[in-house]
């Protein structure tokens, strides 16, 4: 997460969030926390429509892993921070859990593949396209009155 998303969460100035950082070197290595490129920040910024703000800041943000956002709350010491830091925990380990999951079905579909002969084929590519995440659906264009649903 950067910094700018995490000060949000915490309800801090991001300038504070990273003066406590700074403040606490020891406690941010680069496994917890790392500086973006100027490449990834403009890449990002392409990306994610919420951090439009960051376009022309002449600082480039942190990026803060699991790990790195749990130090923090550790480091601002406030109410907010021990809730945030509760749920980005429970958030990660439900991302865990999830593709941990499909890991393990993938893993156990391809066990079967090799003890089947070929015309299950079908079979285990259709599973497999259903394991796919579904596309996102295209976005509306025209008018619509103010009356319509």
């Amino acid at each position: 997460m950067l910094d700018a998303d995490l000060a949000e969460l915490y309800r801090v100035p991001t300038k504070a969030l990273n003066q406590a950082v700074k403040r606490n070197p020891d406690r941010f290595p680069s496994d917890f926390m790392f500086r973006l490129t100027r490449r990834e920040k403009q890449e990002v910024v392409t990306n994610c429509d919420h951090l439009q703000r960051l376009k022309f800041s002449p600082v480039l943000p942190s990026a803060f892993t699991e790990h790195g956002a749990l130090m923090l709350a550790n480091v601002l010491n406030s109410r907010r921070a021990v809730e945030v830091s509760v749920f980005v925990v429970r958030a990660f380990l439900k991302l865990r859990e999830m593709l941990a999951s499909n890991r393990e079905l993938a893993r156990r579909l391809d066990d079967m593949e090799k003890k089947y002969d070929a015309q299950f084929k079908v079979v285990f590519d259709a599973i497999r396209e259903l394991m796919k995440p579904p596309p996102k659906p295209a976005a509306k264009i025209g008018f619509r009155s103010a009356g319509a649903p």
